[in-house]
């Protein structure tokens, strides 16, 4: 009965220790659940002078796939810019924001040229820009967020594309382009896992 009894002891002991640690588990990840999601959609790319990166940008797509087939809400995107040599009140300015937390729309002035710096999504420019505050509730669950860099929300008009591209321009740096789909990015590659 001894030998039957010590090896049902420690089985329920290793079950019950299994258990806590895979309930901590599972906690933790439902709290990050959000964080994920966006993590999924969230694309970085670097601009280069003389071999060294000048300005990274991330982009999180804010898309929340619906049943809907007519859908036709805005795309909405967190840009996120880092420039190495340049401070943030130059950055409004480039993005044609004239006071920080202002909204820019496309009937402003400023938003048909931006002089060193452009954003569009299949080569159509945003219909709304608002730089985010660092404390905004938008930018909790994003991604590489950081105390140096600039974050703005970027509306442009609904596209019917599944799969499309958010392309960043600069006179000086190049382009860099995200590629973006409103279903898993994984369908669109042709390569094997």
């Amino acid at each position: 009965m001894l030998k039957l009894g010590i090896p049902l002891i420690a089985i329920a002991f290793l079950v019950g220790c299994t258990t806590s640690r895979e309930d901590a588990l599972i906690q933790s990840y439902q709290q990050k659940v959000d964080y994920h999601k966006q993590l999924q959609k969230t694309e970085k790319i670097q601009l280069f002078e003389n071999n060294v990166t000048t300005i990274m940008l991330t982009a999180t797509y804010l898309y929340r796939p619906n049943f809907n087939k007519n859908d036709s809400r805005d795309e909405e995107f967190i840009i996120g810019i880092h420039f190495e040599d340049e401070g943030v009140v130059n950055i409004v300015n480039m993005m044609g924001l004239r006071d920080k937390n202002e909204t820019m729309t496309i009937d402003d002035k400023n938003n048909t040229t931006v002089p060193n710096y452009g954003l569009t999504l299949n080569k159509k420019k945003a219909m709304k820009i608002t730089e985010l505050n660092k404390n905004d509730e938008r930018l909790k669950n994003i991604a590489y967020i950081t105390e140096w860099g600039s974050y703005y929300l970027v509306t442009f008009k609904h596209t019917d594309s599944k799969q499309f591209s958010l392309v960043f321009e600069s006179k000086k740096y190049g382009k860099g382009t995200f590629s973006f789909a409103k279903v898993a990015k994984y369908i669109y590659t042709k390569e094997g896992f």
